[in-house]
């Protein structure tokens, strides 16, 4: 079975990207941690065989070597993961989705992703703890469209998203659930998992350890 591993991701623009840290973190601070977590995930699908890796962008971003890029589209971001797996589907040929708020994915949990869909599953489902999912994995490409009647953004997501599946008849393999980056403390809890790499790299630069709207103790209003 071929495989295309499918990056879903939005340029690291300040003020556009992972808003939900600021504060403590400034728009600049936020982007560069975004930047961080993509470049991590990337290396991550680089070194995992593919018949093609794509990255599916909202922005500007250059792709690396020998990756293939795809612009989302749609109005809102069930609309834009169907277009997603529509817009780069191969003929015979599986698609991962991941996303970039999980950069302490790991090779082998990605391996163990890749290999459900070699082994006859007709979907791989990743759940993330806060009610999403990380991962979403397709034999064919062309189920996508269940996602248009699922509510994204919401703590219900990933079980709808598993609802809409097992109702059109696909076998799915569930995946180990990961924590989504959204917040100042997911990122912080995140880094404690992937000490090493850039991701944790930029979130001890730029993450203060204190909220900013809130005055140090003994320093109340004047």
């Amino acid at each position: 079975m071929n495989i295309q591993l499918l990056l879903f991701a939005k340029a690291p623009v300040p003020g556009r990207v992972k808003t939900r840290l600021c504060p403590p973190a400034t728009g600049r601070q936020a982007a560069a941690i975004a930047a961080a977590a993509l470049a991590d995930t990337i290396d991550v699908l680089d070194a995992s065989p593919a018949i093609r890796h794509t990255i599916v962008l909202s922005g500007q971003y250059p792709a690396p070597a020998g990756w293939h890029t795809v612009a989302q589209r749609g109005t809102g971001l069930a609309q834009r993961l169907v277009h997603a797996y529509a817009d780069t589907a191969l003929p015979d040929t599986a698609a991962l989705l991941l996303g970039m708020d999980t950069p302490q994915l790991t090779p082998s949990l990605l391996a163990t992703a890749v290999q459900a869909l070699h082994d006859g599953a007709d979907a791989v489902l990743g759940p993330a703890y806060d009610g999403g999912w990380w991962t979403l994995g397709l034999h064919d490409p062309a189920h996508a469209a269940v996602l248009r009647g699922v509510p994204m953004s919401t703590a219900d997501t990933g079980r709808h998203t598993l609802a809409a599946l097992t109702a059109r008849g696909l076998t799915v393999t569930m995946l180990p659930a990961l924590r989504d980056v959204d917040t100042a403390s997911d990122a912080r809890t995140v880094a404690t998992q992937c000490p090493d790499g850039r991701f944790a790299a930029a979130v001890r630069a730029n993450l203060p350890t204190r909220d900013l709207a809130t005055p140090p103790p003994g320093r109340g209003p004047r």
